[in-house]
């Protein structure tokens, strides 16, 4: 919810040093165990090869690593994540540098295999390293890392998992630009994290570009993609929509201020929240166009988002079609075998 939607209680002197409190305690916590996580990172480097005792040597040290009280916090932070162990992610990423160099040196077949491994684990920190890998193997190895990404796409249960595999995608986008098929085919899946994983690609993309470079992506079908899922019903695929236009601001200002115009009339004559409610959040944030909020947030106001409300986009009602003809769920569906080929350590 933005401060379009509702303005909480002022935060009192107690909030203030009650979060004082909590990240003093956080940075303690992670300075105690630095060393233990880059220790943890040096053994798994050495391990990279061995798919099967890498994920047994990491599953335990993150145990080791755990903030019982970041756990617990996860439930609510996190909603759906599945498999947490607590671990902070300064400790993540500490643990995941010496390993993300010993995969830079090693073959990519390496980097699929251990992939594979990783994302087919139930610990969830143990699954995010499966990204590490994926980095790895995408410039030549590409067929097979798509077909890990579409495999945590459809299992991804909450948004960090998604919005985390967004940065691979994203990369990916750029090395093959055909892959764009991809989002867009994720545009009509019946799961709302997949189809968060489209906003949230998008919005990623103008990151992994330097900015003298961004406007190149204005060829790209973004805007139209976008365009065709406001008026999206679940609030997470919302909140990606708002991200993603946010940061396509980057590219091409013009044309998001366009799309936003256009949103914003259609809501206004069809009393739509959802698709008022992500034209108002794309006009908060850094950078963001001053003029083109006076303009449209006014014309805004009193059209909220109702529970129950029906989802009113494009493509939704172009799924409609496909789903009254029976068409199969992807996560109904068998997964194809990885590859036939033995793993490159044991061949």
């Amino acid at each position: 919810m933005t401060s379009n939607e509702r303005v909480g209680p002022p935060v009192t002197r107690e909030d203030r040093s009650r979060a004082s409190a909590t990240t003093q305690r956080a940075e303690r916590f992670v300075a105690e165990h630095g060393a233990a996580a880059e220790a943890l990172g040096r053994s798994l480097a050495d391990l990279v090869t061995e798919g099967d005792r890498f994920v047994l040597v990491l599953e335990r040290g993150l145990h080791r690593l755990a903030d019982p009280a970041y756990r617990d916090a996860q439930a609510w932070v996190v909603p759906g994540a599945t498999g947490v162990v607590g671990v902070r992610s300064p400790l993540l990423q500490a643990v995941e540098r010496p390993v993300t160099r010993a995969l830079r040196e090693a073959s990519p077949a390496i980097s699929i295999y251990l992939a594979d491994t990783c994302s087919r684990h139930e610990a969830f920190e143990v699954r995010l390293f499966t990204l590490s890998a994926l980095r790895r193997s995408l410039r030549e190895d590409p067929e097979r890392t798509w077909q890990i990404i579409r495999r945590l796409a459809r299992r991804a249960s909450d948004w960090v998992s998604v919005d985390s595999l967004a940065d691979v995608v994203a990369r990916g986008l750029l090395l093959e630009p055909f892959r764009w098929a991809e989002i867009e085919l994720l545009v009509y899946s019946p799961h709302r994290w997949e189809r968060r994983l489209v906003g949230s690609t998008i919005a990623e993309l103008p990151f992994r570009l330097p900015a003298a470079e961004r406007s190149d992506l204005r060829l790209r079908p973004a805007l139209e993609i976008i365009g065709s899922m406001i008026g999206e019903a679940d609030p997470d695929v919302q909140k990606a929509l708002s991200w993603a236009l946010r940061s396509w601001r980057e590219v091409d200002g013009d044309g998001v201020a366009a799309l936003l115009r256009r949103e914003a009339e259609t809501a206004v004559r069809t009393d739509d929240g959802a698709r008022a409610w992500v034209v108002r959040d794309a006009l908060t944030g850094r950078s963001a166009d001053a003029d083109l909020a006076a303009e449209l947030k006014p014309r805004l106001v009193g059209i909220r988002r109702r529970p129950g409300a029906p989802d009113t986009s494009l493509a939704h009602a172009t799924a409609s079609a496909f789903f009254v003809h029976a068409m199969p769920d992807p996560l109904e569906m068998a997964e194809a075998p990885l590859d036939a080929t033995p793993s490159p350590v044991t061949a």
